[in-house]
């Protein structure tokens, strides 16, 4: 009914009482990656299947994010191993530039000394160290997560081989016109003095001014409002739109400009909006880029008033001071000559923030070197669009185009140290010379030639990470059997970051071929109230916290069943404490089972030797597997594991088990058959949840099969088996025991106490279940006396109790009638209410709809009250 892959015979070695993941997890890890279960065989004939890991940070630690994703690929990449493909998931880390830089520094300055004050060769050689020291603990932490990655196979996008890479793709690039050297506005941090890109730009309201300003006199005034005051010391123009007539006498001419000894022109341009505030605006072409746009159709001149800090530099009494203690005495000036028409403070306005150091961005001209992107951009769109790759959800397609679509080119340089260095070499007259990874520098210093001073974007290294990491440019056997990858799974908000940039490098360096097939995009992780963590709030969560205190297991469940596609995960403790009770239930019902004859030893015994409870077990595993499939290839990782959760606890622990537990207890043939029937269920359901938790079910399973590892078992497939009317079966027996529980809840009654019962179940199905549903009742055999004090028509069948003696007949009756007063009570002013036309006349409409629920509420308390007092035996 499941085709059984184990034949091992079940050792005899019993499980401890407990289940404790701090004595399993570690031991059993090791052993897998000593096995070498997780090395890929490029040698191997089987189907590749690779996903290769979002490179963490080499400054990183392990948080929720990390854990919730690395959670995802494991299972992906573990059930793939089981079903038979040669499974390749590769580990590495990134070198993340500024971030590295910055921690650097940080030790550096502790010793009251800066980059510049060591030179850049002892720096690097320095942050190479940290790297060696600090690097990577990340790595150590996933290994405890139970991450299944080919260690053998471990990168860092600054290593010998992907460097090589760097410099092969910067040259192939350039040489196809695709990188060139260009002055333009950019994004430059005065805290990490560098270049960022657009997509490393935080955008995020600030209380800021916008203050108007007077510029000309007399006839020649014009008005302009600004929330960076302090660019106005390198204005080179006012624009107008060229159809506004409020200034058509002033375009062409020049007009003075506050504060300084210059006049500057006034443009006309269709930029210009004329119906926002006064229809013109200064234009400061070296910092802003609309205005570097102005500037450059009307040949207008740029001045860059501030140095990388932030710092003016334009001489005069501003000269000196920070961009923002400069705003405020510019401010103070010109309202000091009468040039300030407004000021609107606070004025709430989105500014840019550096996404590492949170730093005001300036927008500022530089020199740079860029990516040209149309045909790269329109290559990686078009890769979607006729599906070549797979967006999942499939509702994230509109942001990737709507990114894609309109993607500007891509600043690449960065003012950094550490990271992958321009290979640009600079000669003494003027020359320029792009060196590829198999060539040699054009001269010396001596004779006059020095490389580019700048390093590369992070994320330029890490856009070839899918082929990279596999030894592109070379033509080696692992990219040969292993590109391209089967699977991206990332988070939502790096679209922009990573996935573009790895498909256009991809689609460009690979000849036309996809980096991957599917793009898998998951949410973020926030707490249980759906607010992001963040270390600066009391919510961020450590977990390997977590995994010390309830398990990598329960960490990992948890973090599954709250992955629905492309949407947020919440997470609290609370939900890792369930999970934590699932492993021990599936500890528990495990070592229960073994010890009452579960086995995998023999064939199945055929459908005409089983019971009808063994016929239904057998019939929703078999749908729990072809559910289970269906989830995986959908990437509906929530649904699986609700599905595994409710399977193994309800159905398997909580139904068969208690069923069975009589046939167990008689012995005999069909004791030795549902034993037979319980092993296979527990062998499949332990293979099923092993992607997901993979310690607790790798205990179970080669305690319970004798099997080498789970790791490398067979996934479990579909027989095909259904017993339709085996499941309409024990869905009535489970009807029965649910309505009966249910009543005697209602009567008071504890869940193990004893009552006698008569059962009428003859010419129903249920009467062959009577020794199992008066188990799961508790029901004693009527006996001498027996009085059916309460009498339950349950599915064609009939249940009698006998009551007396069990209850307080006349305390019941008293407090029931207390809660039908009270539900009545209920009923009553609700309906009043409803009545009241002047209420309702006055009452939003939420609130008119919270009483009509409660008064539906009040109804149903009445009527299930009164037939508790119906079913009551007279006092």
């Amino acid at each position: 009914m499941t085709e059984n892959s184990q034949q091992t015979p079940a050792p005899t070695t019993e499980l401890p009482t407990q289940y404790t993941p701090a004595e399993v997890e570690g031991p059993l890890y090791e052993r897998w990656v000593d096995q070498g279960y997780f090395t890929a065989d490029v040698k191997s004939e089987k189907d590749p299947y690779t996903i290769v890991i979002p490179p963490p940070n080499v400054t990183g630690a392990l948080h929720l994010g990390h854990a919730f994703q690395v959670t995802l690929m494991d299972a992906l990449t573990r059930r793939k191993r089981m079903q038979g493909f040669e499974t390749l998931w590769l580990p590495g880390m990134d070198h993340a530039g500024i971030a590295t830089q910055n921690k650097v520094e940080q030790q550096l300055a502790e010793e009251g000394k800066s980059r510049h004050d060591i030179g850049r060769e002892a720096f690097v050689e320095k942050t190479w160290q940290w790297k060696d020291e600090y690097g990577g603990r990340i790595l150590g932490q996933l290994k405890r997560l139970g991450a299944g990655l080919d260690w053998t196979r471990e990168r860092f996008t600054m290593d010998e081989g992907l460097s090589r890479a760097v410099q092969k793709i910067f040259k192939d690039l350039y040489d196809d016109g695709l990188i060139y050297r260009a002055e333009r506005i950019i994004n430059w941090c005065p805290r990490c003095l560098t270049a960022i890109s657009d997509i490393e730009v935080d955008y995020q309201d600030d209380d800021g001014e916008l203050v108007s300003l007077k510029y000309g006199d007399g006839d020649e005034t014009v008005v302009v409002a600004t929330t960076r005051v302090e660019t106005m010391l390198g204005d080179t123009a006012v624009a107008v739109h060229p159809d506004d007539e409020r200034y058509a006498h002033l375009i062409g001419k020049r007009i003075k400009l506050p504060l300084t000894n210059r006049s500057i022109p006034v443009v006309a341009d269709t930029h210009v909006d004329p119906e926002f505030g006064t229809g013109a605006v200064k234009v400061t072409p070296a910092h802003d880029p609309n205005d570097f746009a102005i500037g450059q159709r009307h040949g207008l001149e740029t001045m860059t008033i501030m140095d990388e800090r932030g710092v003016i530099t334009v001489p005069g009494p501003f000269e000196g001071l920070d961009r923002f203690e400069a705003r405020s005495a510019i401010v103070a000036a010109l309202r000091e000559q009468g040039r300030v028409v407004a000021e609107k403070r606070p004025y709430v306005h989105s500014v840019g923030h550096c996404s590492r150091c949170k730093t005001t961005i300036e927008p500022r001209l530089s020199l740079q070197w860029w990516v040209r992107v149309e045909t790269l951009a329109k290559a990686a769109g078009d890769a979607v669009r006729d599906g070549r790759v797979a967006l999942h959800p499939k509702e994230m397609e509109k942001r990737y185009f709507d990114w894609v679509d309109n993607l500007n080119d891509w600043c690449i340089s960065r003012q950094l140290w550490w990271g992958h260095r321009i290979p640009v070499w600079y000669g003494p007259n003027g020359e320029v010379v792009c060196v590829g990874p198999d060539e040699q520098p054009p001269g010396t210093e001596a004779e006059g030639w020095t490389q580019d001073e700048d390093v590369l974007d992070t994320w330029f290294s890490s856009g070839l990470w899918p082929f990279s990491t596999l030894g592109w440019p070379e033509e080696t056997e692992d990219l040969a059997k292993f590109y391209p990858t089967d699977v991206l799974l990332t988070g939502h908000d790096i679209i922009f970051f990573w996935v573009v940039r790895m498909m256009m490098f991809g689609l460009y360096a690979m000849d036309g071929e996809v980096p991957f097939k599917t793009v898998a995009l998951t949410g973020l992780v926030r707490d249980e109230f759906g607010k992001k963590m963040s270390k600066s709030n009391p919510n961020a969560v450590d977990p390997i916290d977590w995994m010390n205190e309830y398990g990598s297991d329960a960490v990992r469940f948890t973090l599954a069943g709250g992955a629905n596609p492309g949407a947020d995960v919440p997470i609290g403790e609370d939900w890792v404490k369930a999970s934590r009770n699932f492993a021990n239930k599936i500890w528990n019902a495990t070592r229960f089972a073994l010890m009452n004859g579960a086995t995998i030893e023999g064939p199945l015994p055929d459908a005409s030797q089983l019971s009808a409870t063994d016929r239904w077990i057998l019939s929703r595993l078999n749908k729990t597997v072809a559910e289970v499939d269906a989830f995986y290839e959908d990437y509906q990782f929530a649904k699986l594991a609700d599905a595994l959760y409710h399977f193994a606890w309800d159905e398997v622990f909580d139904w068969y088990v208690e069923l069975s537990k009589t046939t167990f207890m008689a012995g005999g043939e069909q004791a030795k058959v549902s034993g037979r029937v319980l092993g296979e269920v527990l062998d499949v359901m332990l293979r099923l949840l092993h992607p997901v938790v993979p310690f607790v079910t790798e205990a179970l399973w080669t305690t319970l099969t004798g099997g080498e590892s789970v790791v490398v078992a067979d996934w479990p497939e579909d027989s095909g088996f259904r017993d339709e009317a085996a499941e309409r079966e024990i869905a009535t027996v489970q009807q029965v025991v649910t309505e009966v529980r249910r009543f005697k809840g209602d009567q008071g009654l504890k869940p193990g106490q004893r009552v006698p019962a008569r059962l009428t179940l003859d010419g129903t199905a249920l009467a062959a279940h009577e020794p199992a549903i008066r188990q799961l009742l508790k029901l004693q055999p009527e006996g001498d006396g027996f009085t059916a004090t309460a009498t339950l028509p349950v599915a064609g069948a009939e249940v009698a109790l006998d009551l007396s003696g069990a209850i307080d007949v006349a305390a019941e009756r008293k407090r029931l009638a207390k809660d039908l007063a009270a539900a009545e009570k209920d009923k009553a002013q609700s309906e009043g209410k409803l009545g009241n036309k002047a209420f309702l006349g006055k009452a939003p409409d939420h609130v008119v709809e919270k009483i009509r629920t409660r008064l539906a509420k009040a109804d149903e308390d009445i009527a299930r009250i009164q037939a508790q007092l119906d079913r009551l035996p007279p006092a």
